[in-house]
């Protein structure tokens, strides 16, 4: 029965959605497959088809990044590694941010929201992570103590599942509903917290927090429509059952996100 009702919404659409995924290895579809399956499963949940636009973070730069971005209802910075396609994505998210896009960061898209956060708005000169400069004179994420001695890296990631504090009243706990989760991870480098005050204090808020090494597992900007990024990636678990609640809600406020969009012009076409 409920397979049959994922199928009947899946089909018979009410709205559209356009999404932009920025990613690194747009050529590389199954690089993307869960996130892609992720949004189908929360598009049937709110009645809407999900267009996906394929935008390589490469060719994201100061002079197109308007011309690009500006005909989407959401944006997602897909997870990746190294330092390609790093300053689109930073790019792509400053967009999101400035214009109150609906925007959804997945690991290194969580990073690269905290680098633009850190630059553009704590001021933090030179803000950036160490896996793409070591050197970097404020690295607000930085690889993991624990790793930090490991020359052989084959199979040294922090894997598996990992549980994560969620503040009361925040963006996260309303897409959860509850103040203790656990998600997957995939990853080396974290949220430094030598920089957790400065940038709180300046709007980013750390609303989701390992208990057991306080590492930051999620962060949002509370005057942001919906800005969220995860560390841990939430696709590896939805499923057309069990949609994942982060894609859900992402998915719903790009959905409110293009109703206003054609309000607005739909006013402006009248007083035109």
């Amino acid at each position: 029965m409920l397979f049959r009702s994922f199928i009947t919404k899946l089909k018979n659409p009410k709205a559209t959605v356009n999404i932009g995924l920025i990613g690194k290895y747009i050529e590389l579809q199954d690089a993307y497959k869960s996130i892609l399956e992720a949004f189908i499963h929360a598009g049937a949940i709110n009645e809407v088809k999900v267009v996906v636009q394929d935008i390589h973070s490469e060719h994201i730069s100061k002079e197109n990044v308007v011309n690009k971005l500006q005909g989407l209802d959401g944006l997602l910075v897909a997870p990746g590694f190294g330092h390609r396609g790093i300053d689109g994505k930073i790019l792509a998210v400053r967009y999101a941010r400035e214009n109150k896009l609906p925007f959804f960061g997945i690991c290194l898209g969580m990073q690269m929201s905290v680098i633009e956060f850190a630059r553009n708005v704590a001021s933090i000169d030179n803000a950036h992570s160490t896996e793409m400069d070591p050197n970097t004179s404020n690295p607000v994420i930085d690889l993991m103590e624990e790793q930090k001695s490991i020359t052989n890296k084959g199979g040294t990631m922090r894997l598996g599942s990992y549980p994560c504090n969620i503040e009361k009243g925040t963006l996260a706990y309303k897409i959860y509903g509850s103040e203790l989760i656990s998600e997957r991870h995939r990853h080396r480098w974290e949220f430094n917290n030598k920089y957790f005050e400065q940038l709180q204090a300046a709007g980013l808020k750390a609303s989701g927090i390992n208990p057991a090494n306080n590492l930051v597992e999620i962060v949002e900007i509370p005057t942001h429509p919906f800005f969220i990024g995860v560390q841990y990636h939430p696709e590896l678990k939805s499923t057309v059952e069990n949609p994942h609640p982060i894609f859900v809600h992402f998915i719903k406020a790009a959905k409110e996100f293009a109703k206003a969009k054609d309000k607005k012009g739909m006013l402006e076409g009248q007083l035109i």
